[in-house]
């Protein structure tokens, strides 16, 4: 297969959407379960997470709200390490248990973030449902409670994640060629 080219860079097929697909699934009715009679606020973060967030709540099958943060950390294929929050949270979720959707993790430095905000609003629980996570690349003391796939630290596209703002709507992962 011809490597697809995104801008200056290389990337070849790495996780197919059908892999992706099953694995939605399978955390999707492990959350259900776990979540049943709850009524989570499920947060989405920005950009990366639009399309796993969408694929997965349409598999969660309790009652459940949905809102959206958005923050930043990355430039180009790496991250700053500076997190800017660009807009957050609309409602109030004082008391009420939270799951945080992400793309992936790999520094930990934007969901480290995030947890310190959305603890300031005191809710009943929050735990992490992550699409990718990258163990190697952790630099903050980050612990995910739903992992859909552990990746080798490598720079992935597609499903959300970009490069410089292209291939987030490929549906399914690429690895960068090395």
């Amino acid at each position: 297969m011809k490597p697809l080219q995104i801008l200056d860079r290389y990337f070849v097929p790495f996780i197919s959407e059908a892999a992706i697909s099953s694995r939605i699934k399978d955390l999707a009715s492990q959350i259900t379960s776990d979540y049943e009679g709850k009524n989570p606020v499920f947060i989405g973060i920005l950009n990366g997470s639009f399309m796993f967030c969408s694929d997965l709540l349409r598999l969660v099958n309790i009652p459940c709200e949905i809102s959206f943060m958005k923050c930043s950390s990355y430039e180009g294929t790496s991250s700053t390490g500076v997190v800017k929050q660009l807009f957050g949270l609309n409602q109030d979720i004082k008391g009420r248990h939270i799951v945080l959707i992400e793309d992936i993790i790999d520094t930990g430095f934007t969901m480290e973030f995030i947890l310190k905000e959305i603890s300031k609003q005191e809710p009943a629980s929050i735990k992490i449902c992550t699409l990718l996570f990258k163990p190697e690349a952790l630099k903050a003391p980050i612990q995910a409670d739903y992992i859909g796939f552990e990746t080798e630290n490598k720079f992935l596209l597609g499903y959300g994640l970009d490069y410089d703002g292209y291939g987030r709507n490929l549906p399914e992962i690429y690895v960068e060629l090395e």
